[in-house]
């Protein structure tokens, strides 16, 4: 790649594992990198321990300074951020809202990697609602960073097919996509040569943050959604439905013809009547235990043909 152009002073935002192959890319760039921001680290697991993000891990192992705040509201935070003197700041899983001053700081202002084709699924949740809404395809956009919510001028932008896959599938394979367009994007702004387009103004959709209680599979939908849930909420939240008093994950499921009352087992295989079709689920997860296929959960807990599955009442969810 033709390296013509200063070298830019670059700071990067990320906290989720989406943002590691990204930030991996930057470190093996031309562009040093003053600092990478994240979010604090959260306690997690059975000891409730502080856990560093996926982005700290991956700046220690590469050597690269680190800082944690809370917020970027706070002067004394802008101020710091200011003090590295950035041409850029790129930004991608954050979780943090950038005020103003952060993004008017850098010389050439922030950039943002967002996992859709903007102006679709702008907001916190853009791979499970394209595949809850059956999109055919979605992609990666960078985009120059305004104080309104995704809403900035587009440096580039490529797709992928999204039907046919699962949440986590989707964002192994964007997030690699991301990394990849990443850096002839920095040079194209450290050259000067790089040229934003507005986004589109038809098309608009947003994509609100996943709410656990959407993860109940609701069996008077049609059988294609709730494929689709399954394939959107895998690996999280997951999906999940009562049978036979007791609450099971379901990680599986395909379409098949079928009638009955919605929730009810038709057969021996586990086949569950919807609003319209089926859905076989074919592999579950009892609580406390692994995940397992529908016959060798069938050969631990029989589901007889009739029982009807569906969601605690609120008294026992």
């Amino acid at each position: 790649m033709d390296s013509g152009g200063p070298a830019l002073r670059l700071v990067f935002m990320g906290t989720a594992e989406f943002a590691v192959p990204a930030l991996n890319a930057l470190a093996a760039s031309r562009h040093p990198i003053m600092a990478v921001y994240t979010q604090p680290a959260r306690p997690a697991g059975r000891g409730m321990q502080p856990r560093p993000s996926p982005v700290e891990l991956a700046a220690s192992r590469l050597g690269l300074p680190v800082r944690a705040p809370a917020s970027l509201r706070d002067p004394a935070a802008q101020a710091a951020f200011a003090a590295l003197e950035p041409d850029l700041c790129v930004v991608a899983a954050y979780g943090l809202i950038l005020p103003e001053a952060i993004l008017d700081a850098p010389r050439l202002g922030c950039i943002n990697l967002h996992a859709s084709v903007l102006p679709r699924w702008r907001g916190a949740a853009p791979i499970q609602r394209a595949l809850l809404a059956g999109d055919a395809e979605t992609g990666i956009t960078i985009f120059q960073m305004e104080p309104s919510l995704d809403t900035g001028p587009i440096l580039a932008i490529e797709r992928v097919p999204a039907a046919s896959t699962t949440a986590g599938e989707l964002h192994h394979r964007l997030a690699e996509l991301a990394a990849r367009m990443l850096p002839p994007v920095i040079e194209e702004l450290a050259r000067g040569r790089a040229r934003a387009v507005p986004q589109p103004a038809e098309g608009v959709t947003y994509a609100a943050k996943i709410d656990k209680s959407e993860s109940w599979l609701d069996w008077s939908e049609p059988a294609e959604a709730l494929e689709r849930r399954l394939r959107a909420f895998d690996p999280w939240p997951g999906c999940w439905t009562e049978i036979l008093g007791q609450r099971v994950r379901v990680l599986g499921g395909i379409v098949v013809e079928g009638r009955g009352a919605p929730g009810e087992v038709l057969d021996d295989r586990l086949t569950v009547a919807c609003e319209r079709d089926a859905v076989r689920l074919t592999v579950l997860q009892r609580a406390g235990g692994k995940p397992m296929s529908a016959d060798a959960f069938l050969r631990g807990f029989a589901v007889p043909p009739g029982t009807r599955l569906g969601r605690p009442c609120p008294a026992t969810s």
